[in-house]
């Protein structure tokens, strides 16, 4: 018989303990446990550094001028629904990130129009984006949509040098009219460029009238899965001509890294994609998609942001 250690309780009983060898394993297991917790917890240092590790979101450099891309008519689009929620509540956050997105809509010579004064109360507020860019589209060239909890990190990167890097040096008439971001579960509605075009007009009418992809009382709204089926649909042809998906998601759209168990389970699975797309110093755009407490860490990255960003 194996050996076992022998303890006598308070009533005279004989009891086990366990054998050593189970020790060992269950302490093993503990430090595992702390090691990878720990690793997570510094993924965060390593991909805030993740552009002067090598990273390139922007292949393509140049100052607020544009480049050599000829000046457009642009517009940056946001709204926000000041309605008080829980933990993933919108509520003050307009106003705090306002002046941020102000003040690089001025230093770029680009409007900034804040939509909320036409929010449908019949769906949930993220819908009402498509009813923003639609009203002003036909007033510029391209328009930016950008999600009320977004902020400009690095306002030396132009919106025509974000234009250039995924379309290159095509003219305005034979560029596609829709460009996107992509994370882990595929396109994001949460920035988005859209170009003057007939094409995007009976798009953004398509998106919107997606009614049976509209949700209450959960997390998901629905227009980013309707933007995903749409898509989805589309004939390769039409896709190729209409459509471009940026190669890197934190061109314009970077995701703050916050260790939890989906997050964690994400970096495991798709590594690359994680990479692409976690926000790291010198991107241009954060968005705190999916977060909570979103008014506290917009605070938090706003004053990480040096004044001459």
């Amino acid at each position: 018989m194996a050996n076992r250690s022998r303890t006598w309780d308070l009533y005279g009983k004989v009891s086990s303990s366990p054998p050593p060898n189970r020790r060992l394993w269950l302490l093993l297991s503990l430090q595992l446990t702390l090691i990878v917790v720990g690793s997570f917890y510094a993924c965060g240092s390593v991909f805030r550094r993740a552009n002067s590790l090598g990273r390139r979101c922007l292949p393509l450099h140049g100052n607020i001028s544009g480049g050599s891309t000829p000046k457009l008519k642009m517009a940056m689009v946001s709204l926000s629904e000041e309605l008080k929620g829980g933990k993933r509540s919108f509520q003050g956050l307009m106003e705090m990130v306002r002046s941020n997105k102000k003040a690089y809509a001025e230093k770029g010579g680009y409007d900034f129009i804040d939509g909320s004064d036409l929010i449908d109360h019949t769906r949930p507020p993220s819908w009402s984006k498509i009813l923003a860019v639609r009203s002003c589209l036909r007033n510029y060239d391209w328009v930016f949509w950008n999600d009320a909890d977004t902020l400009v990190t690095n306002s030396s990167i132009s919106l025509e040098n974000i234009l250039q890097a995924v379309i290159g040096d095509s003219d305005f008439d034979s560029s596609p009219d829709l460009i996107l971001t992509e994370d882990v579960t595929g396109v994001n509605a949460g920035t988005f460029f859209v170009r003057r075009s007939n094409w995007s007009q009976e798009f953004l009418d398509t998106w919107w009238n997606q009614t049976s992809f509209v949700r209450f009382g959960s997390s998901k709204s629905g227009d980013n899965d309707a933007l995903k089926n749409l898509i989805s649909v589309l004939p390769s042809d039409v896709l190729a001509k209409h459509v471009r998906i940026s190669p890197m998601q934190c061109l314009f759209n970077s995701y703050p890294w916050f260790p939890s168990w989906k997050t964690a389970y994400r970096l495991v699975t798709s590594p690359s994609a994680i990479w692409k797309g976690t926000y790291s110093y010198g991107d241009f755009m954060v968005h705190l998609a999916g977060l909570d407490e979103k008014r506290r860490k917009a605070a938090e990255i706003l004053r990480e942001i040096p004044e001459d960003a």
